[in-house]
């Protein structure tokens, strides 16, 4: 590629699919402010939805945010060089007409598409535990099939979580917990939606999986060892991670934030009552600041660590993803979950660093060209 086109700035399309009521969905805050962040660094951005993202056509149907008018305007914009794939659904992603076009912009010969899919929670653990040193970071991890392969896990652990392979923000969550001395030892805590835990007791083994199977109906499951995990003020929190590439297309941690459970909850997720907190503050009471400084930067290197296994597993072009990680009572760190969609982080230096990258990391996979 010559100078004079590295030097040029790509024409970026933010991905999401139409909306018949509103034109097209997604999280529009985010989106404006990614328009915004563009315009800042003068790189030309839209929002552009499946169904008008013609590959064929030099000029599409794109979404342009007008400040003064407070609003989406639809124009004719070229086609993109650069697609940063922010379809907010699982549901919208696993439509045939979507996998297609996502299909189609992976084998384009020029456009380059980063971060193309959702991460399922199995694979995700499939993947890390190829690797010896990620395998060490991810907690004993089964599929939910049968009362035959929960009741000794549950036995072995006397706590598990049981999450959905495909969950967001979570939702579907339970907790199991075994206690041989309680008149009923099987207790299953489900996490209601900003409302209160509902608790079942039984001491048949069968009455519990019905109830359980009653709750996930037909979505595939995982069940998975309960960590201790550190508490402040007698609730537990984890650790939220963004990680990004850079301009010189270099894995980097863009921000750590920490999430504390709401008062009786059993996840930490804000749309669950939990809160956003200062890491250093909630880990400092337990470990002192000296090992908080060490924890601090152990995060970050297994975050990284993490990061690579994923994305060479996965085979395709990423260019973030957010974390959840643990750390338990003892100082050992736990992998839960990654996110191929972050949501955006509130804390105002990571997020206003977070959309920076976004431009940063597109004008490098244009001017690498295409494989």
């Amino acid at each position: 590629m010559s100078q004079l086109a590295s030097d040029q700035k790509p024409v970026i399309a933010v991905l999401t699919v139409h909306d018949e009521w509103t034109q097209f969905r997604g999280n529009r805050a985010n989106f404006r402010d990614i328009v915004r962040t563009g315009k800042e660094l003068d790189f030309p951005v839209y929002i552009v939805t499946t169904k008008d993202l013609k590959l064929s056509s030099h000029k599409i149907q794109g979404y342009v945010y007008s400040s003064e008018e407070k609003q989406w305007t639809k124009q004719w914009v070229p086609l993109p060089q650069v697609i940063y794939n922010r379809i907010p659904q699982r549901e919208d992603e696993r439509r045939p007409s979507v996998r297609r076009k996502i299909e189609e912009c992976i084998r384009h010969e020029s456009i380059q598409l980063f971060n193309p899919f959702f991460f399922n929670k199995w694979t995700l653990f499939d993947w890390l535990k190829k690797n010896r040193t990620t395998k060490a970071l991810v907690p004993d991890t089964k599929r939910l099939r049968s009362p035959k392969s929960l009741l000794p896990m549950l036995e072995q652990y006397g706590s598990l979580y049981l999450k959905p392979e495909s969950g967001k923000a979570g939702k579907g969550i339970m907790l199991l917990q075994f206690d041989e001395a309680e008149e009923r030892p099987y207790k299953l805590t489900i996490q209601g939606f900003r409302r209160k835990n509902v608790v079942y007791k039984t001491g048949k083994p069968l009455l519990l999986w019905k109830r359980i199977k009653a709750e996930t109906g037909r979505v595939p499951y995982i069940m998975q060892e309960s960590i201790e995990l550190a508490s402040y003020k007698g609730r537990h929190f984890d650790i939220r991670m963004l990680v990004q590439k850079t301009g010189k297309g270099i894995w980097t941690v863009t921000g750590i934030g920490a999430r504390l459970a709401g008062p009786r909850r059993i996840t930490t997720h804000v749309p669950q009552g939990g809160s956003v907190e200062d890491p250093e503050k909630l880990l400092v009471p337990t470990f002192g600041q000296e090992m908080t400084n060490v924890l601090m930067n152990r995060l970050k290197s297994s975050g990284l660590l993490i990061t690579k296994q994923i994305e060479k597993s996965a085979g395709y072009t990423l260019g973030e993803m957010s974390m959840d990680l643990g750390i338990d009572t003892e100082g050992k760190i736990w992998f839960f979950e990654a996110n191929a969609k972050p949501m955006k982080f509130d804390e105002p230096h990571i997020r206003k660093k977070s959309l920076e990258r976004i431009f940063q990391f597109s004008h490098y996979l244009y001017r690498q060209g295409k494989a």
